[in-house]
């Protein structure tokens, strides 16, 4: 499994082009990773674009994730970026300590206007980052599920939109999600499982493979809870205890492995393996 893979459709280089364009108008990015895979999270294109502007990195999916490993990922992702929070975006209050970390970077915008003798403006922002990884979520939320309105602001680019968050704060109607291509086959797999991407682009029995050897080496007992398994050395084995554990069958009642180890995946990008980080943070 050494070759790349290229999954990059046509929308989502227009979206790339939008966001090159709309970058201009704001002072703060907001960029989303998965906690559950901050690495494979990285989008590179979008990073080229956004080299020059301040950056909040929210962790999302915390709720999935293993919280020692989003703290560990938490420390790291501050020696490189403005700043780092980690949010669960079904937990209210999400907005305001997202708003306190976007005010805090427009700070130094305010002091400029203020020395200029200017009324201090609203900071602007844009939310990026890869499929599924809440982004949607988070917009809704922030313009409280668009009941706030979309609206154009005076004295920026004819026909933006722009969502008043709050006073201090208004949020851009981002473009579509983008992915990145898929140059390292370990994060185009790591996206596939936690469903950043179509598993298509991978056959579910590579996926399978993956999932189990990680699984036995960093949560080996992560398969007893829902599934009462407790050896997972051999992936036929487990696909077949698993279809038994169910009653996953085939039209002549033979267990149905192929059926088994889609619910196995599912069942892990749903979180019900318990909290589980894909990539681990290697001092």
């Amino acid at each position: 499994m050494g070759q790349q893979i290229h999954w990059f459709p046509g929308h989502m280089s227009k979206a790339l082009n939008e966001v090159e364009n709309k970058v201009k108008l704001v002072d703060v990015i907001i960029e989303l990773f998965d906690a559950r895979a901050p690495m494979s999270s990285i989008n590179g294109n979008l990073e080229k674009l956004t080299t020059n502007k301040k950056k909040l990195i929210v962790l999302t999916k915390i709720d999935l994730a293993d919280p020692e490993q989003t703290k560990k990922w938490l420390e790291e992702l501050k020696k490189k970026y403005d700043s780092v929070i980690a949010l669960d975006l079904k937990k209210n209050g999400a907005e305001a300590i997202l708003s306190k970390a976007v005010v805090e970077l427009g700070k130094d915008k305010w002091a400029k206007e203020m020395a200029k003798g200017m009324k201090p403006q609203p900071i602007r922002a844009m939310i990026i980052g890869i499929p599924n990884v809440g982004k949607s979520s988070l917009i809704n939320r922030l313009a409280k599920r668009k009941a706030a309105g979309v609206q154009n602001k005076p004295g920026y680019t004819r026909g933006e939109q722009w969502i008043k968050v709050n006073k201090d704060f208004l949020l851009l109607d981002t473009p579509g999600i983008l992915p990145m291509n898929y140059e390292n086959p370990k994060k185009a797999a790591n996206l596939a499982l936690i469903g950043a991407i179509r598993e298509e682009i991978l056959p579910n029995e590579r996926l399978g493979e993956m999932l189990l050897a990680f699984l036995k080496e960093r949560y080996p007992n992560s398969l007893m809870a829902r599934f009462d398994v407790a050896d997972i050395t051999d992936r036929i084995a487990v696909l077949n205890q698993i279809a038994e554990r169910r009653k996953i069958v085939n039209s002549v009642g033979k267990n149905d492995l192929l059926r088994a180890e889609s619910l196995l995946l599912k069942e892990f990008k749903d979180g019900l393996l318990g909290n589980i980080t894909l990539e681990w943070y290697e001092s």
